[in-house]
């Protein structure tokens, strides 16, 4: 920021490609996508062209090498058209942006280049059906063998199972707890990989999700992320800016549908005048509109926290995120109900919206665990 509270010229401009991308290759498309489970390939790699699959992948690796607050830009803008796209785009570069920055080199030139392009699109998997917010109890282990790790286990609530060709995995290769946590790269051809009936959700329906399994699957060691017991570290790290890209999807959300609210009002007439000119309806609109501001200035905060390493980064993310993604959510319900009976229709986008961002409070950490993150920073103080 070139002021304390304003973007600058080169942010500006990423801001406005990401919206115009969106309103081009996204938002015509996204309603049906959601009704007919419609995975858009295509779309999302186009978006690739335009450097959003690697957005902080350094530019040595090929990336745009950009930091946290413009990935929470891009993201806001595309979840204008649809949350579930530009969430699945944001798990992408997180795995990316593991590989990258923790990876050898063997394992950066086998994997990055089809991945910034999006040939190849990434899956992120550390949640398993017994281990949610205990992420530190997984239970998927890797035992080596020789030059190869042979995996068992499975993961629970994967974006892009089934659908995408690369895996960036936690699994267990030591003792319990996180220090006995490492990330391997498996493929999805590898033999022993196979998935579960993709989940049938109250939203994100533009991108497949499912179970994961691993039977005796050999992975080569060299497909090692970092060394042995340093998983867990980098899962955290990462969970940082996934929290801050899953906040910005709820802003953009909640950016639309205050948007839909302030046009509907205005066309809408009631007692013979538009329902925007009473003054219930205005109150309603300056809470959404403040409470929206407000989430979005301590995401960006907590964006350039992260980018530049800040001592309480961590506490900031889990901030942003909680107040980004519960704002998001009772915005968005608001923006329904100011639309009566046709906000209940799939022919609006509200309710598409309303049943997206549902599941932000939960997924990156649920909501819960952001006020224990933040509860347990303080008392540390």
């Amino acid at each position: 920021m070139t002021t304390q509270f304003e973007l600058t010229d080169e942010q500006l401009q990423i801001q406005e490609m990401a919206r115009q991308f969106t309103a081009d290759a996204i938002t015509p498309h996204a309603a049906e996508w959601d009704e007919k489970h419609i995975f858009p390939r295509e779309t999302i790699r186009a978006a690739a062209e335009l450097g959003f699959a690697s957005i902080y992948v350094s530019e040595a690796s090929g990336g745009i090498g950009l930091g946290r607050l413009e990935a929470a830009l891009i993201m806001e803008a595309m979840a204008y058209g649809c949350p579930s796209t530009s969430a699945f785009i944001s798990i992408h570069n997180m795995a990316s942006w593991m590989i990258d920055t923790f990876g050898s080199q063997a394992v950066k030139d086998k994997y990055l280049p089809s991945l910034i392009t999006m040939e190849r699109i990434a899956s992120y998997c550390l949640t398993e059906p017994s281990s949610g917010s205990d992420a530190a109890a997984l239970k998927t282990r890797a035992v080596l063998d020789g030059d190869h790790y042979v995996v068992n286990g499975s993961k629970q609530f994967i974006s892009g199972a089934g659908e995408n060709e690369v895996y960036v995995t936690m699994v267990r290769t030591g003792e319990e707890g996180p220090k006995g946590i490492s990330c391997l790269v498996i493929e999805k051809d590898m033999p022993g990989v196979s998935f579960g009936a993709n989940e049938r959700k109250l939203g994100w329906h533009s991108q497949p999700t499912r179970q994961v399994t691993f039977e005796d699957v050999r992975v080569p060691v060299e497909n090692r992320v970092g060394g042995e017991g340093e998983g867990f570290r980098f899962a955290m790290m990462g969970l940082d800016g996934g929290r801050l890209n899953i906040g910005a999807c709820s802003l953009g959300g909640a950016q639309r549908c205050l948007d839909e609210a302030i046009t509907y009002t205005k066309d809408r007439q009631q007692f013979g005048k538009p329902i925007a000119d009473f003054q219930n309806t205005q109150f309603t609109l300056a809470d959404m509109a403040t409470e929206l501001e407000a989430a979005r200035a301590l995401l960006y905060l907590a964006a350039a926290k992260v980018t530049a390493g800040a001592p309480d980064k961590t506490k900031f993310a889990a901030m942003a995120k909680r107040l980004a993604t519960d704002t998001g959510s009772s915005v968005v319900d608001r923006a329904l109900q100011l639309h009566g009976g046709y906000g209940y229709l799939q022919d609006y986008p509200i309710e598409r919206f309303w049943r997206d961002l549902r599941v932000h409070s939960i997924l990156e950490g649920t909501n819960q665990v952001m006020r224990m993150i933040v509860g347990r920073e303080l008392t540390r103080q």
